[in-house]
């Protein structure tokens, strides 16, 4: 359910929400325990090029907010250790949830990332 917030959110924009958020919270599972195991263990471009796609669209989804700034994809020239990628990747579930906070007014365990 939306909040009755001023700035209103396409029903285009919630759909992709919808379909990502799932997907980013299951990258930065895989991806955070892969830093677990390896932290300085280095992607293979093919995860980075896999992760990359979805943080564009999730670029996407974000557009329009101030966070979006702070935002970097992963380097595929110089690929990232696990526990770059985490950290990136932690820093689109903090936006994404912030994003959910101020349009959505429902709460949802499925940020419980720990």
């Amino acid at each position: 359910m939306m909040k009755n917030n001023k700035k209103q959110i396409s029903e285009a924009d919630i759909e992709e929400f919808d379909m990502l958020q799932p997907m980013l919270k299951s990258v930065y599972v895989e991806i955070s325990e892969l830093s677990k195991k390896k932290q300085d263990g280095s992607l293979n471009s093919a995860k980075v090029k896999i992760i990359n796609r979805l943080l564009v669209k999730v670029q996407n989804v974000l557009r329009n907010e101030p966070m979006i700034e702070l935002l970097d994809l992963l380097d595929d020239d110089a690929l990232p250790s696990n526990s770059d990628a985490t950290l990136i990747i932690a820093q689109y579930t903090t936006a994404m949830k912030h994003f959910k906070d101020k349009y959505y007014d429902t709460e949802d365990e499925v940020w419980d990332f720990d």
